[in-house]
């Protein structure tokens, strides 16, 4: 997964930096466009990060994981509030890609995953790591020799000190290089893996429910800058100055980011609980609610503390979804899988704009509402319909031992 994290770093960085210089349109465009590419890799490091926590604590481990991407959020709408009304676009944009070249200052020291490594037959490799992490936290390693988990040998072991791999006694070790658990196979083989009779219902389930969580929560993004403009637009109110306008749209996004980190807090609450199915559907379902109200023109007031809500719900579904979506797949399709239905999410980011925010900015908001209700409530019926439940189970490396 190194190459994984390297691509996302170099790419999202270098082109985040060098779009505040564009000397045209065409050209902030074509840059703007590779951020998003390099954007599209991040689900490797949420995969990345997954198989190094024990299942009990590994929802939990995973909202702190996306609370970094909530405090992005929220500098990046306090950063454009400051900068843009005394300084220009290409400021904001050449400060934004800053905290990308992190990336690149720790990957030589992050390890790559021991399952990876394990699945690719790189034995030792996965060994070192496994010994180094037992090292920093104090911890010994229970005796015996690491093997594929493909093994034939039967271990039993506790979820809480070896989900990782299989540790099994010397001499009673078989080492397997079985294709179902290899992560060594082309693009096209893991595409048809994931519509494989194991894996078919869970993936095109996931597909729509990512493309409902993107469109609904990019949607709620954009309505919250789109809404009070428009309402005044569309009902002739004369505005002071462009100048204001922009300060209450920094203003409304810098105070409906704050929305996430609710949302956060309560997936973290209930993701371990009650478990992954139930704390999407049920927070893509409020969601709808806390929406349906605006289908009629509110106060600005009332529609700002509406998409708070609203924000705070699909942002604990997005963050659950993020968790679920890699525990579905075994190791040797995982990173593949989440990027292809994260794929389906940046669809439903692309058409949202188009479609919905169209509306709005058309004076339609009713139908444009509605619209982001019928999308939520297949996203939310399709979280409903999952074929299984994965709290608290250990993740898997192959497709047989898929749930």
């Amino acid at each position: 997964m190194g190459g994984g994290f390297l691509f996302t770093a170099l790419v999202t960085s270098l082109a985040g930096f060098l779009s505040a210089f564009s000397p045209n349109y065409l050209c902030l465009i074509v840059l703007r466009f590779l951020v998003g590419v390099g954007l599209g890799g991040g689900h490797v490091l949420a995969s990345w990060f997954l198989e190094f926590v024990p299942a009990p604590s590994r929802g939990a481990w995973m909202v702190v994981f996306s609370f970094f991407w909530t405090v992005g959020t929220i500098l990046e709408a306090s950063l454009a509030w400051v900068i843009m009304p005394i300084l220009s676009w290409r400021c904001l944009l050449g400060i934004s890609s800053l905290p990308s070249f992190l990336l690149l200052l720790f990957f030589s020291v992050t390890p790559e995953s021991p399952r990876y490594l394990c699945t690719n037959g790189r034995l030792h490799e996965a060994m070192f790591v496994l010994e180094k992490m037992a090292s920093m936290n104090n911890k010994v390693l229970p005796s015996g020799v690491l093997t594929p988990s493909c093994t034939t040998s039967q271990v039993n072991y506790s979820l809480h000190t070896s989900e990782a791999m299989h540790l099994i006694a010397l001499g009673k070790h078989e080492i397997s290089n079985d294709e179902e658990t290899s992560s060594n196979i082309g693009g096209i083989s893991s595409l048809k893996r994931l519509l494989s009779p194991k894996l078919r219902r869970p993936t095109l389930l996931l597909w729509i429910v990512f493309f409902g969580n993107a469109f609904a929560y990019y949607g709620i993004v954009l309505l919250t800058s789109e809404l009070s403009d428009v309402n005044r637009r569309c009902a002739l109110i004369e505005v002071h100055s462009s100048q204001q306008q922009d300060a209450n749209l920094y203003k409304d996004v810098f105070i409906t980011s704050f929305a996430e980190i609710p949302g956060l807090v309560l997936s973290a609450a209930i993701v371990d609980r009650v478990g992954r199915k139930v704390s999407m559907w049920a927070m893509l379902f409020t969601s709808c609610a806390f929406l349906a109200p605006l289908i009629f023109q509110q106060k600005e007031a009332m529609t700002t503390s509406l998409l708070f809500g609203a924000r705070t719900c699909i942002m604990g579904s997005f963050t659950v979804l993020y968790i679920y979506a890699p525990e579905v797949y075994p190791t040797s399709v995982r990173s593949t899988g989440v990027g292809v239905a994260s794929s389906m999410g940046r669809i439903g980011g692309v058409v949202c704009p188009i479609v919905a925010v169209g509306l709005v900015e058309n004076c339609r908001q009713m139908e444009a509402i509605l619209l982001f209700e019928v999308v939520m409530l297949l996203a939310g019926l399709g979280a409903f319909l999952f074929p299984f439940e994965t709290k608290c189970c250990e993740l898997s490396d192959s497709l047989n031992s898929c749930n």
